[in-house]
């Protein structure tokens, strides 16, 4: 056996073409690579990942099919800054596209672990940035965090083509003590990653470093905790009422398919309800496609505050292992997530993913005058979800699937505030300490949602409640009615929400009619608040597009997977769905995918410090029509021994 040959690792056929990614897989990739000369030395995987079939292959797969197992990987050499995107298939052991990145038009490659860890060096070791720290008085460095941050595109000169993070540094008194607490503000270092230097220092301002600690963790700084909430006890003596059978999931009547992608982390495939005896499509892949960080402080030393944390940094590497009774509460299931690291290895993190039931209330009720009936049933719902740490912020994503054929994304922002020392204006932020600051930002999601309501023919209608005027038909002018207006072409399915007429989108299948002659279909109900807020002629407006509206509606195509692009770390913007969008291909009655933009915009208060409570934001998707009437009626009255009640 030759040593060629010896390199190659031998994998088992997946079951399933969306299967999850193997170790044995990962391995097998990184070998193939070796082969075939794409590494060496200082090569490095930002993104290696399942290069997933189109949605025709899938639809079109039966169980015992072969399978041809594809992978996509981006290969930085971190000596020279050279990139290539990479495809490979794993069945046939060969590499089908290799492309060289180009920096001015492609970026960079996502940001990897071991940079973040580097920056420490490079710019303690910098003499510009050893004065800076002097002149504010701090001489022991060790005590100094550089935080590296994404540096975004501003056409900055000399930055063309280089690999960057900015640096902005925070003070610890002591290791155990929280530096967000103490911002070195004034001073920022631009970092080229492959030259390892500083080549460009901005000291602005000499602003005091806040003092006070914001230790939470610290029961000298938290003080007595209090011991008048009593247990909650999650239990459910016979069991869960789902079941799992690899990544297939089944519970009630809903089906779906769990996946894990480094880029986006949880993936919903193929979702569907058992109704009438049939599995009925609503959904056929569902993830968090990307989100953006905007702040709002236009200062020397932060105009450039952006952060892309799906596209940069990879949401689903930063995932955390959950843990029972904390993160996760009832009777749980896990799933394990399988990663590339850094070096094309594979590694695991266990309890990745938390699934599990929650009750959440009364399903329906009514006591009827007329009968004297009186039924009540409790709703209950499925929770599936994943937390990932990204820097100082950490965000849960809760997909939740309920008895009525409601979908539900809730995302849950917690964590520290990023700090800043509080300005005397306080103009771009609020003070949330004696001398500490925290800048206006936002937090913008962008879900995607290829979208197979019962079928493949689609179509998406805008909703608006209108008022009617007083007139021969409405002559006490109580009326209002629902406008219904079809969204035809890819530009015009590029909307914003209006809370005042109560806009929804209605996702049909015009093909397929309920028992009332209209058309099956799901609404998706926007909470409505600002998109982004920055200038449109600002970089991130370039760069974060998609953020600019609520709803945009695409023809499927599988090249288009996340909406500011498949590059986005130091991207110069107008990729993704502005560009996809001016091709204007008809979407009435097509295979669509649906884009939503939601998020909140967060004015910091003195009550998220030091550590803030959740924030949470989402979107609603409702069966319309989809049903012929209330699928709940099969639903059981409760039985639960453990209520008990108390009072008057």
């Amino acid at each position: 056996m030759s040593i060629d040959e010896r390199k190659i690792v031998a994998v088992s056929a997946p079951a399933h073409p969306l299967a999850r990614l193997t170790a044995q897989e990962i391995t097998a990739a990184r070998a193939l690579f070796e082969r075939e000369g794409l590494i060496v030395e200082s090569t490095r995987f930002p993104l290696l990942a399942l290069e997933e079939p189109s949605k025709t292959e899938v639809l079109a797969f039966s169980p015992g099919d072969p399978v041809d197992r594809r992978v996509r990987a981006v290969l930085l050499d971190i000596a020279t800054g050279r990139a290539h995107n990479v495809v490979a298939s794993l069945t046939q052991a060969s590499i089908q596209e290799v492309r060289e990145l180009d920096p001015l038009v492609d970026g960079q490659p996502p940001i990897l672990l071991e940079e973040f860890i580097a920056v420490d060096d490079i710019v303690k070791a910098d003499e510009g940035w050893r004065h800076a720290m002097r002149r504010r008085g701090i001489t022991d460095l060790d005590l100094v965090c550089p935080c590296p941050l994404s540096a975004g595109a501003f056409d900055i000169p000399g930055e063309e083509g280089r690999r960057l993070l900015r640096v902005l540094s925070f003070l610890q008194h002591r290791p155990s003590d929280h530096p967000w607490a103490h911002p070195i503000d004034g001073v920022v270092a631009y970092v080229d990653l492959i030259s390892r230097e500083v080549v460009e220092l901005i000291d602005a301002a000499l602003l005091p470093v806040p003092e006070e600690e914001g230790n939470f963790d610290d029961p000298d700084y938290v003080g007595p905790q209090r011991s008048t909430l009593k247990p909650i006890e999650i239990s459910q003596p016979e069991g869960v009422s789902f079941e799992v059978d690899g990544d297939v999931v089944r519970w009630q009547n809903w089906a779906f398919r769990v996946g894990f992608e480094p880029r986006e982390g949880l993936v919903l495939h193929q979702l569907t309800f058992r109704d009438g005896g049939r599995d009925r499509p609503v959904i056929y892949r569902a993830s968090v496609a990307e989100m953006v960080v905007p702040y709002a402080d236009p200062g020397p030393v932060r105009f450039w505050q952006n952060y892309f944390d799906a596209g940069e940094y990879l949401l689903g590497q930063q995932v955390n292992s959950l843990r029972l009774g904390c993160d996760c509460v009832g009777e749980i299931y896990y799933f394990d997530a399988v990663l590339a690291d850094g070096d094309g290895h594979p590694r695991n993190v266990p309890q990745a993913i938390c699934m599990h039931e929650e009750d959440v209330g009364v399903l329906w009720k009514h006591t009827d005058l007329f009968t004297q009936s009186e039924e009540t049933r409790r709703q209950r719902r499925l929770v599936i979800s994943f937390f990932v740490t990204v820097g100082n912020y950490d965000y849960g994503f809760y997909w939740y699937l309920y008895l009525d054929g409601k979908i539900e994304l809730e995302v849950k922002s917690t964590g520290v505030l990023f700090t800043s020392a509080h300005a005397a204006d306080g103009k771009w932020g609020t003070q949330v300490a004696p001398g500490l600051g925290a800048p206006l930002h936002q937090h913008l999601f962008n879900v995607r949602l290829d979208m197979m309501v019962d079928g493949l023919t689609n179509a998406v209608d805008e909703l608006d409640l209108r008022r009617v005027p007083v007139g021969p038909d409405n002559p006490y002018g109580n009326a209002f009615a629902q406008t219904q207006t079809r969204l035809t072409s890819e530009l015009e399915g590029s909307r914003v929400a209006d809370p005042g007429v109560g806009r929804t989108w209605r996702v049909s299948n015009p093909e397929q009619l309920n028992r009332v002659g209209s058309p099956v279909a799901y609404v998706l109900r926007p909470q409505g608040l600002p998109t982004l807020l920055a200038d449109d002629s600002s970089s991130i407006a370039r760069r974060a597009a998609f953020a600019t509206r609520h709803l945009w509606v695409t023809r499927y195509d599988p090249t288009q997977r996340y909406p500011a692009g498949d590059f986005v770390n130091q991207n110069p913007g107008g990729n993704g769905l502005p560009a996809w969008v001016t091709a204007d291909r008809g979407i009435d009655g097509e295979d669509l995918v649906v884009w939503h933009t939601f998020g909140v915009t967060h004015v910091p208060r003195p009550e998220d410090w030091p550590v803030m409570p959740v924030d949470s934001c989402g979107f609603t998707l409702l069966p319309q029509g989809f049903f012929d009437r209330n699928p709940t009626l099969d639903v059981a009255p409760s039985s639960s021994p453990h209520c008990r009640g108390s009072g008057g």
